[in-house]
C-alpha cells in the first residue's frame, strides 16, 4: 500500500504502529480501506483497542483563538489481544467516511489550504499511542462537483475555504464542524452582493446547500448578512442543468437579501441571464432528514426552500 504512516516506537513497550492506505482518495459516504500493523518491541504488549480517526484543522468559534487540530470522527477497528515480544499483527479495515466530511480536493487540486489526515490510536492500558498522520484526500460528490463547477461557469472565483467548529443554527448535523467555501461574486451578480460563502450539509439522500451573502449596502447605509437554503437529491443529479439551477438559487438569494436589508427587488437589474429553467418543486421523500440515514433510491430532482 502506497501511503503509509509510521509512529515512533513508544517508550516502555517499543511498539511500532504502521498505517497504510492503498488509495488515500475518497468521497463522503464511501469507505476508506487500509491496514494497521503493530509490531512489539522487547516485551509482550497488551493491546486493548485500535481506533482510527479523521483529523483536520478548524477555525474555532472564537475568532480570536488560534486554529487547532480536531479529530471529528473515530471508529474502533480492533484490539483485545496480547502482542508477543518482537511479533507483529495486522488489522484490515474499511473506515466509513461520514456524509458530512468536508471536501479537500476539487478539480484534482487541493482546495486552498485544507488538509485532512487519518490518525491511528492504540490503547495500551494507561497509555495511548498515536501513529503518524496519513494524508487523506476528500473529493466532492457528483452533486457537489456540479454545483462548484456551475459557480465557475457563472464567473465566481474561489476566495477561501475554511472549516469552522460548531453547528449551524436550525440545521441537523452529525459532525461538530462545517465547511464554508468563499467566492468573489461573478460580474453579473456583483451589484446586489460582493461575497458569497457556500456550505454543504450532506446525507445519504441528498444535501442542503446554504448560501451566506454579505454586502455593505450603499442604499441602506448598513452591512447585512443573510442566509438562504436549498435542497437537492443525489438521484437524478446528472439530468439537471446545474448552471441554470445555481443561477436560479442566486437570484432567489439576491431578492431575499435585498428585501431583508432594504426592501428592494434587485434581480431585475441583472441584465444578463443564465437561461434559468428550474424543474418544479417536488415533495421530500419519506424519512428525509439531514444527518439521518434515509435512503435515496428513487428520489427525483430537487426543489428549494429558503430560510
Amino acid at each position: 500500500m502506497g501511503y503509509t504512516g509510521v509512529s515512533p516506537t513508544t517508550g516502555w513497550t517499543g511498539l511500532e504502529v504502521r498505517t497504510a492506505l492503498g488509495n488515500p482518495s475518497t468521497r463522503p459516504g464511501l469507505s476508506l480501506p487500509g491496514r494497521v500493523t503493530v509490531t512489539a518491541g522487547g516485551t509482550d504488549v497488551p493491546v486493548e483497542r485500535i481506533s482510527l480517526g479523521l483529523v483536520t484543522q478548524v477555525e474555532p468559534a472564537d475568532p480570536a483563538a488560534p486554529r487547532r487540530l480536531v479529530q471529528f470522527h473515530s471508529v474502533p477497528v480492533g484490539g483485545g489481544f496480547v502482542l508477543p515480544a518482537r511479533q507483529r499483527r495486522s488489522v484490515v479495515f474499511a473506515l466509513p467516511i461520514p456524509w458530512e466530511t468536508p471536501v479537500t480536493v476539487f478539480g484534482g487540486s487541493p482546495l486552498m489550504s485544507l488538509r485532512m489526515g487519518l490518525r491511528t490510536e492504540v490503547a495500551l492500558g494507561p497509555q495511548l499511542d498515536q501513529g503518524a498522520l496519513v494524508p487523506v484526500f476528500v473529493h466532492p460528490l457528483p452533486v457537489q462537483a456540479e454545483i462548484l463547477a456551475a459557480f465557475d461557469t457563472l464567473g465566481f472565483r474561489l476566495r477561501q475555504a475554511a472549516l469552522q467548529q460548531g453547528r449551524l443554527p436550525g440545521v441537523q448535523q452529525a459532525l461538530p464542524l462545517h465547511q464554508k467555501i468563499g467566492f468573489w461574486v461573478g460580474p453579473i451578480y456583483a451589484g446586489p452582493m460582493t461575497e458569497l460563502e457556500v456550505t454543504f450539509v450532506t446525507n445519504s439522500a441528498g444535501l442542503e446547500v446554504i448560501f451566506w451573502v454579505d454586502r455593505r449596502l450603499a442604499l441602506a447605509g448598513i452591512g447585512h448578512v443573510s442566509l438562504s437554503r436549498f435542497r437537492v437529491w443525489h438521484a437524478g443529479a446528472e439530468q439537471r442543468d446545474w448552471v441554470s439551477t445555481v443561477d436560479g438559487w442566486l437570484r432567489e438569494t439576491i431578492n431575499r437579501h435585498a428585501a431583508a436589508a432594504s426592501d428592494a427587488h434587485w434581480s431585475a437589474a441583472i441584465s444578463e441571464s443564465a437561461h434559468v429553467s428550474r424543474p418544479p418543486d417536488r415533495p421530500e421523500p419519506p424519512g428525509y432528514g439531514l444527518g439521518g440515514t434515509g435512503g435515496g433510491a428513487g428520489i427525483g430532482g430537487g426543489g428549494s426552500d429558503g430560510t
